[in-house]
């Protein structure tokens, strides 16, 4: 399971880094074993202007849970630290977004194909109301492929056919000139 991390609010345990490494902790005391955690990356709050600069990083996990058990178990820990579902790509104490399951898509290709199409305003406003595997946004993200790419650079995309190497290429500099890592 790969698990994207962010956060550009304090917590109650502290700063963006200290309720990253936290949650990472809290996730792995739900039972996961964390296999691997990216470096900490600096990223422009997305989409721009909706808050402070993120925190971001990705991390690959084990664990026997369903997609949406996983998903629960992150919503879980995203709540622990004060996470509040108010405003759709809104400032948050902490995120964290299942990308992927191995080569599952789910919960169907027609599902995974509306919400890869779906017009970027609309994306905006309408959120899904189930779990869509791998996360149809990810290949246009510099702040989730940056982090990915140290952690899982040969996972393959299950519909794009590409692996997370090549879509992090395909993205203009100017987007990954964004993603620095932290100090």
């Amino acid at each position: 399971m790969i698990v994207a991390l962010g956060g550009n609010q304090q917590s109650q345990v502290g700063d963006p880094d200290i309720t990253l490494r936290k949650a990472i902790e809290s996730v792995s005391d739900r039972g996961a074993v964390i296999r691997a955690v990216s470096p900490f990356y600096n990223t422009p709050c997305f989409p721009a202007g909706a808050g402070p600069d993120y925190v971001n990083a990705v991390m690959c996990l084990e664990a026997d849970w369903s997609p949406e058990q996983t998903l629960a178990h992150l919503h879980a820990v995203e709540q622990t630290f004060g996470r509040q579902r108010d405003t759709r790509w809104g400032q948050r104490t902490l995120d964290l977004d299942l990308l992927a399951i191995d080569a599952k898509v789910a919960p169907d290709l027609t599902t995974f194909d509306a919400w890869y199409s779906l017009d970027v305003e609309v994306q905006k406003i309408k959120a899904p109301d189930t779990l869509i595997l791998p996360h149809p946004r990810m290949q246009d993200r510099a702040f989730v492929l940056v982090p990915m790419a140290d952690v899982a650079p040969e996972w393959r995309h299950p519909v794009l056919g590409k692996t997370v190497l090549e879509m992090l290429a395909a993205l203009p500099a100017s987007l990954k000139d964004e993603v620095k890592p932290r100090e």
